[in-house]
């Protein structure tokens, strides 16, 4: 099917979306299809484009919807095909193929809101004092690039991608910042606390000794002399966090992310200045860490209400 390749080629070299995103994109895209054409299964290319520009109607879309959330299909997830049919639709409309974008006339499922989850500090800062012992940079380097990976992200808040595409000379030792390039190639500079810089310093010495043929120069590699990927990246956390107080629930990079956010807004920061750290488009995606955490409303509520002062005395 031309138009979706066209599409996609779009949002690839134009856009410059993730590999993630595009990955999503052609998904949502595909699985529209195979609902409104069954008997052609996986393979869009049976699919015209004439035929592709026919169905695409509001209704065939919200029975698209529909019967995902029938199968038990998240409204956060029914909502992402959307925005991905949507986006394709919108492609399609530029270019002069439909009068109008159909997904414009459908509803979208209504979502829970749902708190971020985050390591509580005291949790973290268990993990980091017991891992106090790793710093020396004689011992066992893989278990301190483990651990400096998870310092990284929890220092800087950095998604998985941007942690794997990250390269020796993206960190400033004199300035004490990471350069990262983010979503839709946006840089962004991240300072870091000097106590964990020397940590960093200390690693990247280490590094260039155990990989002196870091051709890419990137900041972390695998076992084997390769960049680190998503999965790996998902793997060192589990085990950095594996058995470590504080930590029973969910261990996972993007916890990590959620946990700085927290920390930062609980300790006085403003949300101008943490949706700079994460890299951000937009105020709203960073005011959902507007939350407390149960302590921090508690001390909030007995340090503000009146009741609560002098042991209740003030007043009758």
């Amino acid at each position: 099917m031309k138009l979706l390749t066209n599409f996609l080629n779009y949002i690839r070299v134009q856009k410059r979306y993730s590999p993630r995103t595009l990955s999503l994109y052609e998904e949502s895209v595909k699985e529209y299809y195979i609902f409104i054409f069954p008997e052609k299964g996986m393979n869009n290319d049976n699919i015209d484009d004439s035929e592709a520009i026919e169905v695409l109607t509001p209704t065939n879309i919200r029975g698209f919807i529909a019967q995902g959330l029938e199968k038990g299909l998240s409204s956060r997830t029914m909502n992402l095909k959307l925005s991905a049919l949507s986006s394709y639709c919108t492609f399609l409309l530029k270019n002069g193929v439909i009068p109008s974008n159909p997904v414009k006339k459908v509803y979208r499922p209504k979502e829970n809101k749902k708190l971020p989850e985050f390591y509580t500090e005291k949790a973290m800062s268990e993990y980091l004092h017991g891992r106090k012992s790793d710093a020396d940079y004689t011992g066992d380097f893989k278990r301190n690039r483990n651990h400096i990976i998870l310092l990284v992200l929890y220092a800087t808040g950095m998604r998985r991608a941007e942690l794997c595409s990250l390269k020796l000379s993206d960190f400033d030792e004199k300035r004490s910042i990471f350069r990262v390039v983010g979503k839709g190639d946006k840089m962004r500079e991240i300072p870091v606390p000097t106590l964990i810089s020397k940590e960093i310093i200390l690693y990247l010495k280490r590094i260039m000794i155990e990989y002196p043929d870091n051709e890419g120069g990137y900041f972390f590699l695998t076992d084997k002399g390769n960049p680190i990927y998503l999965s790996f990246v998902n793997n060192v956390v589990k085990k950095e966090l594996s058995g470590v107080k504080g930590f029973t629930g969910k261990k996972s990079p993007h916890l990590l992310r959620h946990s700085l956010a927290t920390h930062l807004l609980n300790n006085g920061a403003d949300l101008n200045s943490i949706k700079e750290i994460l890299g951000h488009s937009s105020l709203a995606a960073t005011q959902i860490y507007t939350h407390n955490s149960f302590e921090q409303l508690k001390k909030t509520y007995l340090t503000a209400h009146p009741r609560a002062k002098n042991g209740g005395k003030n007043g009758n």
